[in-house]
């Protein structure tokens, strides 16, 4: 069984059905920070990143079949065993643990590449279950296990992405223009895909940006890519701000093409598409 329950807050873009607001940016750490451990060898999970024992902290560690990425909203259940365990340690701590995203399809704990989640609301019921309100912030790479029971904790490094900047064929260009082209990509994808489903236009769709900067309006684009959660694993394990935004910008060019196809069948086919809608 599952040890957690899970309620979308984002919608899937392919196509999109509604767009919450975009989060702010991830917060700083508490004063309370993570307990620094020295390195561990940990078989599959070299990598060339390397970090010193001054770079690594403790975190517990909770795998689950999703992406959180910073600003992020993640609704939870907490009813498996072990994992109570955990939320009454983090009760006496600092409301944070680590979301790795684990596919059913692969081996246990493929990836290494994670977010933290903090606890900003939560509610324990009289079974010791525990209904929780967390939203992402820093991502991490796992060096190594620390331990594996009760629950997994291990010592990971944070990440924050490179400077970068991205030329237009003129030899000019910026992340900021990058962005502003995503942007623009996404709000057509939103309102084909609103006018397929026969939903009105709301402002909502006309500022997704909210005066975000690029590296967490990047982290909400892939935020809102649910339907496919090894697409957003390569997003967030992506250390380039531009890269990133070129990858969302192909996925979102990719699916304009698609509604642009879509609304012209039911241009020419309007009866059909309806009676096919209602079906």
């Amino acid at each position: 069984m599952s040890s957690f329950s899970h309620h979308h807050l984002f919608t899937p873009p392919l196509p999109p059905k509604s767009l919450l607001s975009p989060p702010t940016s991830p917060r700083p750490l508490h004063a309370r920070s993570p307990r620094r451990v020295a390195p561990i060898a940990c078989s599959g999970h070299s990598s060339s990143h390397s970090s010193s024992s001054s770079d690594l902290v403790e975190l517990p560690i909770f795998p689950l079949p999703l992406v959180l990425f910073p600003g992020a909203i993640l609704p939870l259940q907490i009813f498996e065993f072990r994992y109570r365990i955990m939320m009454h340690t983090l009760l006496h701590s600092d409301l944070r643990f680590g979301v790795l995203f684990s596919d059913p399809s692969l081996p246990d704990l493929s990836f290494s590449v994670g977010c933290v989640a903090e606890v900003v609301k939560h509610e324990r019921l009289l079974d010791d279950r525990f209904f929780l309100i967390c939203k992402g912030q820093e991502r991490f790479r796992l060096s190594s296990f620390v331990r594996r029971k009760p629950y997994l904790v291990a010592s990971v490094s944070f990440l924050e992405d490179r400077p970068s900047l991205v030329e237009d064929e003129n030899g000019g260009g910026s992340v900021e223009a990058l962005a502003e082209e995503v942007e623009t990509l996404m709000r057509e994808v939103i309102r084909l895909s609103n006018r397929l489903s026969g939903k009105k236009e709301t402002s909502e769709v006309q500022d997704l940006r909210r005066n975000l900067f690029p590296t967490p309006f990047s982290f909400f684009v892939g935020s809102t890519f649910e339907g496919a959660p090894r697409e957003q694993q390569a997003l967030l394990e992506l250390e380039d701000t531009a890269a990133r935004l070129k990858r969302e910008k192909e996925t979102l060019r990719n699916t304009l093409n698609y509604l642009t196809a879509a609304s012209a069948v039911k241009d020419v086919f309007p009866s059909s598409s309806s009676s096919s809608s209602q079906s």
